[in-house]
């Protein structure tokens, strides 16, 4: 491993709330208000659709397993780079914070502005009649919600609890108003549509909306009693955001028969007019527009602590490795992420496809990553894991042969998006090794 550049550290600020909200923030976006539509299209039944959500959430809880065993034994900023780093080495670790980097976060942060921005529409049309006047408006969330971070974790903590606590309380508020108060028919879960999919293809649309249930792990670095309190976040917000998705579900069945539901884009907006009416779209519209912020919010904090990673090992910038001297913050890997989004938004607009190969991108990493659980263990028996993943080795080996399939799939079926995401990582070998020449010239000057 490449020596540190700095010794820069981060301060263990960070309970198990404020990482609970993290990966709550992370995973519910916009898809859970708008997959659902195409999965009842896919499978045509209520009940298989139930199961794939299911199935989904076990699938993530899997993940959230391994990646505890990892976080623990290894409570180190940058997650995912850090496993990978320990268990094949430095250039696969770069890879995937090079992807992170140009695409994973800065895309994904980039793609939710611009589709917050569209939510916000529904309220302020003058904002966003024009596309100059949209990317402003995504510009001015992105750097409000950079600078409320860089702050620090005070702040940027609260202002994370809250954005959970309240995209939480909202869907809870909508599923039990729906189911208590709307206008739906239990009949409706024994409706049936012709299936025009298969239940493959739907269950990569649940795995991608499930994405986000390792985001604590980036923060492992600043967790307070990271061996306990970092398991318990990754495995509390997985099982609380798997229970809503199931009751999300549950309500838009309940609102609707397969068939309506069947293609639908806007699934909640319409389950909940269906449920109360034309003014329910209002509380939907501001929802999804929480949601997204949250998410916005929780890729604003985590994504820049691999960066930092990184510059400490000296295959990135290495001003990215300071920590702000007052704010206890990694400003520079902050505001750096901040820029390149910016750009992504300003020139390249709307992120469909982006979006598709970001999945493709991020399974392929996080498989690796469940599979270095059994690298690892393998490799470095007596590494202290003060958390172990219960029925080794066939959950970690399991969550990889899902991912294999996803991958395998995606390639055979979506061959552009994958060749894109393939290329995207490729273009980060020559930078690697260009940044070990460099660290290593550097480390050879006079101090």
């Amino acid at each position: 491993m490449i020596a540190a550049m700095t010794t820069a550290t981060l301060a263990r600020r960070v309970g198990f709330f404020t990482a609970s909200a993290v990966v709550v923030g992370s995973m519910v976006g916009s898809g859970i208000f708008t997959t659902s539509g195409f999965i009842a299209r896919d499978v045509g039944s209520p009940t298989r659709m139930m199961v794939l959500w299911a199935m989904g959430g076990l699938i993530a809880l899997a993940g959230a397993l391994c990646y505890s065993e990892l976080g623990a034994a290894m409570p180190e900023a940058g997650g995912e780079y850090v496993y990978l780093r320990e268990a094949y080495g430095a250039l696969i670790a770069y890879l995937s914070g090079w992807t992170s980097f140009f695409v994973g976060f800065s895309g994904a942060i980039a793609a939710a502005a611009l589709a917050l921005v569209g939510y916000l529409g529904h309220f302020f049309p003058a904002l966003t009649a024009s596309q100059l006047g949209a990317k402003s408006l995504a510009l001015a969330i992105l750097w409000l919600l950079t600078v409320a971070h860089v702050s620090g974790l005070g702040p940027g903590g609260a202002l994370q609890r809250i954005l959970a606590a309240a995209t939480a309380a909202g869907m809870v508020a909508l599923i039990a108003g729906g189911l208590a108060l709307g206008r739906g028919h239990l009949s409706n879960f024994a409706s049936a549509a012709p299936a025009q999919g298969y239940s493959a293809v739907a269950l990569i649309f649940v795995f991608y909306t499930y994405a986000g249930w390792n985001a604590a792990a980036y923060l492992a670095g600043e967790i307070r009693a990271p061996s306990r309190t970092l398991p318990a976040a990754l495995i509390a917000a997985t099982a609380a955001v798997t229970t809503l998705y199931l009751a999300m579900n549950a309500l838009y069945v309940y609102a609707m028969p397969m068939a309506q539901m069947s293609g639908v884009l806007a699934v909640a907006n319409k389950a909940s007019i269906e449920l109360f009416g034309p003014t329910a779209e209002h509380l939907i519209a501001a929802l999804v527009a929480l949601a997204l912020v949250g998410s916005m919010s929780a890729a604003v904090l985590s994504g820049p602590r691999i960066y930092y990673a990184m510059a400490r090992d000296g295959v990135f910038f290495r001003s990215v490795a300071r920590v702000h001297p007052r704010l206890g913050t990694p400003a520079r890997a902050m505001v750096l992420q901040a820029a390149w989004a910016s750009l992504l938004i300003v020139f390249f607009g709307v992120f469909e496809q982006l979006v598709v190969y970001i999945g493709f991108v991020v399974t392929v990493f996080t498989a690796l990553a469940a599979a270095s659980v059994i690298v690892l263990r393998v490799r470095r028996p007596t590494l202290p894991r003060p958390f172990r993943v219960p029925a080794y080795p066939w959950l970690p080996a399991g969550y990889v042969g899902v991912c294999a399939w996803i991958i395998a799939y995606t390639i055979a079926k979506r061959p552009s998006e994958a060749a894109a995401a393939i290329l995207t990582v490729g273009a980060g070998v020559p930078f690697y090794f260009i940044a070990v020449f460099k660290s290593r010239k550097d480390a050879r000057l006079p101090p």
